[in-house]
């Protein structure tokens, strides 16, 4: 693990480089997760380097003092650009929360920074969290993990392994910043907005994705200038994960078009 220090706090990011050429790919991940959820992706780091950071308060990452909303979503930004920073990155990929702070970082900090291209997958300009799901983070948090790891919800029909890694990572990361990053998402909206994003986009979604449906993806593709879509078949909210050769494919295919 790599660390970066900024803002009074120490950042950790993952390198996986195989001898890939160019500038590296920058990987975000959602609510309640950490750099793990994109270990398949460091198989192509042959073809361009893979940096995946932990946000803070998640996997190695110092936490920060900060509420939620606005206020978080800054914060993590400042995660992403330190990142960006210091490793040179150029393209930005973001899953659900983590494409929320990609689209921030797009919309309020283009100035400080130099992308090529971003990718949204598992995402939306607006992520309203349901009410249930809200209360049960708030007081039974082994509910709310069992309701995002329910089918075609955060997986579509994964291996038994791999939903229990999944659930110890969201145990690990805790209930106090898991239930932060999911109201941070609640209160994001940038559906005005997209037309401003200058820079090519491509939507990756999964086929059964309950959490951000295949429609908010269409709706990125339509409201950005520069986007396309690709749908991920037999996937739901984390296709990288649960379809990594496709997911790769349709991230490499997006490189190659920019």
């Amino acid at each position: 693990m790599h660390t970066v220090e900024h803002h009074g706090r120490e950042t950790a990011y993952v390198r996986a480089d195989r001898d890939g050429s160019g500038e590296p790919i920058c990987f975000v991940h959602g609510s309640g997760g950490s750099s793990a959820v994109w270990k398949s992706q460091h198989r192509l780091g042959s073809q361009r380097p893979i940096v995946a950071l932990d946000l803070s308060g998640h996997g190695e990452s110092e936490d920060v003092d900060a509420n939620s909303g606005y206020t978080t979503l800054s914060a993590y930004a400042d995660d992403v650009i330190a990142i960006l920073e210091e490793t040179g990155a150029r393209v930005l990929v973001g899953n659900s929360l983590g494409g929320a702070i990609t689209m921030h970082v797009l919309l309020e900090r283009a100035d400080e920074v130099d992308l090529d291209g971003a990718i949204l997958t598992g995402t939306g300009a607006r992520l309203g969290v349901l009410e249930d799901l809200r209360w049960w983070l708030e007081n039974d948090f082994e509910r709310a993990i069992e309701f995002l790891h329910e089918p075609d919800r955060l997986f579509h029909d994964p291996d038994q392994r791999l939903r229990t890694i999944s659930m110890e990572t969201m145990r690990e990361c805790g209930q106090t910043v898991t239930r932060r990053d999911f109201l941070t998402c609640h209160e994001f909206d940038v559906r005005d907005r997209l037309h401003e994003i200058e820079i090519p986009v491509r939507a990756i979604y999964g086929e059964h994705d309950q959490l951000t449906p295949p429609w908010f993806h269409e709706y990125l593709v339509e409201e950005i200038s520069d986007a396309d879509g690709v749908e991920i078949p037999d996937a739901a909210h984390l296709s990288m994960l649960e379809r990594p050769t496709a997911f790769n494919e349709a991230l490499v295919g997006f490189l190659e078009r920019i």
